[in-house]
C-alpha cells in the first residue's frame, strides 16, 4: 500500500505560482511513477504531469507545458508540481496518483488539494 497526501493548493491571482507538495509513505518502492492530476467542476479528470523515482523522465499535458514542473526528492519521498503563470482555467482540485510504471494505471491516489485561480 501507497498513502499519498496533498498541500500547497490556495487561492491565488492570475499570473501568480503555487507549488504542490505529494508527500508518499508506505510501500513506495512498488510504485515507480508519481503523477499529479487535475478535476475541474463539472469536467473529467485530467492528466497534469508525471514523473519516476527511478530516472526522472517527465511528461506534461499540453495545456501546462512551459508553465508547470514537476519534481521529486527521492530522500524525502515527495513530488511537487510547481505551477506558474497560473489562469483560471488551471482551478480545479489537483491529486497526486502513484503507478506502477509507465503506462500501467495509477493505483494509489491522495485525497486532492483544491486550487482556484481568480481572474
Amino acid at each position: 500500500q501507497v498513502q499519498l497526501a496533498e498541500s500547497g493548493g490556495g487561492l491565488v491571482q492570475a499570473g501568480g505560482s503555487l507549488r504542490l507538495t505529494c508527500a508518499a509513505s508506505g510501500r513506495t518502492i512498488s510504485s515507480n511513477v508519481m503523477g499529479w492530476f487535475r478535476q475541474a467542476p463539472g469536467k473529467e479528470r485530467e492528466f497534469v504531469a508525471r514523473t519516476t523515482w527511478s530516472g526522472g523522465s517527465t511528461a506534461y499535458a499540453e495545456s501546462v507545458k512551459g508553465r508547470f514542473t514537476i519534481s521529486r526528492d527521492n530522500a524525502k519521498n515527495t513530488v511537487y508540481l510547481q505551477m506558474n503563470s497560473l489562469i483560471p482555467e488551471d482551478t480545479a482540485v489537483y491529486y497526486c496518483a502513484a503507478a506502477r510504471r509507465v503506462g500501467r494505471p495509477y493505483d494509489y491516489w491522495g485525497q486532492g488539494t483544491q486550487v482556484t485561480v481568480s481572474s
